[in-house]
């Protein structure tokens, strides 16, 4: 997604039932955005080259090319935003998609409104307040918070929008812990008891890509029993 996105955003949608596809269509349609569906995760790939999506509505359980494989071979060449669509929240699948790299995701049968809120929380650009630099330095790690971008030892991380939105509310308080529900009311915007999946899937991704050795952890440091924290650095 880049600053001169739409108002609404372009979606696509990978929905291999026909029921469920057109009517999440038909809700986003009515509420402005512009959309583009696709039954299969082949064809959802050759729509997401042709439409230029702000974010990609992906079900989980696609014959053929599952979710899951879609959302890695997405993840391979683009941080693009990704919600799953599953049909139970309790699968382990859902884990196994937030750990290819899916941002949040959603059970079905779920009301327009919900897919809308859950989208603008995805994409919503991240508000820092005033008089922190633009560019914060953590050892080899640079934070630039004007830029929405990180560097680790001068090179470039590609961060999904969660990644990214986690590490710096994190970064922007050294020290203090946050449980998950704090981070994903904060960070996922979900007021409600949310599954805490999302925290721990996003927190292995990100040490992945920013630690040097993610099983002995620099900058995401777990408290047990209480959290996550930005540091010791």
């Amino acid at each position: 997604m880049t600053c001169d996105t739409p108002l609404m955003p372009r979606v696509l949608l990978i929905e291999d039932d026909p029921s469920v596809r057109e009517g999440v269509e038909l809700g986003l349609r009515r509420r402005g955005h512009e959309v583009r569906t696709a039954a299969t995760g082949e064809a959802g790939l050759t729509a997401l080259g042709e439409f230029q999506p702000d974010l990609l509505l992906l079900d989980l359980m696609l014959p053929g090319m599952n979710g899951v494989q879609v959302c890695r071979q997405v993840r391979e060449t683009s941080q693009l935003p990704i919600i799953m669509l599953t049909a139970r929240g309790d699968d382990f699948d859902v884990v196994v998609g937030l750990e290819a790299g899916a941002d949040d995701y959603i059970v079905k049968p779920a009301r327009t409104e919900v897919i809308e809120a859950r989208i603008r929380a995805v994409l919503r650009r991240i508000e820092e307040p005033g008089g922190r630099p633009a560019v914060e330095f953590h050892g080899d790690l640079a934070v630039d918070r004007a830029g929405l971008g990180v560097a680790k030892s001068g090179q470039r991380v590609a961060l999904a929008p969660s990644e990214l939105k986690l590490l710096l509310f994190l970064s922007a308080a050294p020290e203090q812990v946050f449980s998950r529900q704090q981070l994903l009311e904060h960070v996922w915007e979900h007021s409600y008891h949310a599954d805490a999946r999302l925290v721990d899937a996003c927190v292995r991704r990100l040490r992945n890509k920013i630690e040097d050795v993610p099983g002995s952890p620099r900058y995401i440091q777990t408290l047990r029993g209480f959290g996550y924290r930005f540091g010791p650095l």
